[in-house]
């Protein structure tokens, strides 16, 4: 099921990365607020999500965000399947 689709998305921001650079990530929300976007350990030294990261600013593709940490979301714009 689709995220927009369920009620959790009022906790998650949609937003563009507008900046990379070790060791930061700026994403720019749909209503122009500008967010740090805070990275965890293992993103912050994994090089493929520097690559991969990177990859999404050139295509300038929308994100999902969560509101309160300002943590990117593992699964995209889908929720979890349930058992």
């Amino acid at each position: 099921m689709l995220l927009d689709e369920d009620a959790k998305i009022l906790n998650i921001i949609n937003a563009q990365i507008v900046k990379v650079f070790y060791p930061f990530v700026i994403a720019q929300s749909e209503y122009g607020e500008m967010i740090k976007v805070n990275l965890s350990s293992n993103e912050f030294n994994d090089s493929l999500f520097w690559d991969s990261i990177y990859r999404v600013f050139k295509a300038k593709l929308w994100v999902p965000i969560g509101k309160k940490y300002h943590q990117l979301l593992d699964n995209d714009w889908l929720l979890p399947e349930m058992a």
